[in-house]
């Protein structure tokens, strides 16, 4: 199934999905091959939970089997926050797509993704 018009909405439903960032490529928020859905992604925020070390973020979208960079290796300071997407820069999910993100190092980094899915069903 295609994804729906954002024109010709039926319901919009809001969501944030949370992830602990390890050093592998996981999906912080996925949207299913057929799930006939558009997901808009409102906001991803970056934490660095480790109280003295640096750490380094790398963010993707998934397509097919490409990995599509939205930030490659930024670096996110100890103690502090990193806005990777937000309401001035929102992008689209498509069926299929994932947002994923990897740390240069397991159990410094957290991600807050904010999304709203948009159907027409």
């Amino acid at each position: 199934m295609a994804a729906p018009n954002v024109v010709n909405v039926t319901t919009i439903t809001g969501k944030t999905d949370v992830l602990d960032v390890t050093d592998t490529a996981t999906a912080v928020t996925t949207n299913a091959a057929s799930s006939g859905q558009v997901y808009k992604i409102g906001s991803l925020v970056i934490s660095n939970i480790d109280g003295t070390n640096d750490d380094q973020i790398t963010v993707d979208l998934y397509r097919g089997s490409t990995a599509y960079h939205i930030a490659s290796t930024v670096a996110v300071p100890a103690n502090s926050t990193l806005v990777l997407i937000s309401k001035d820069n929102s992008i689209y999910m498509e069926e299929g797509d994932e947002l994923r993100c990897t740390a240069a190092t397991n159990s410094v980094l957290q991600a807050v993704c904010s999304y709203e899915i948009i159907d027409d069903a």
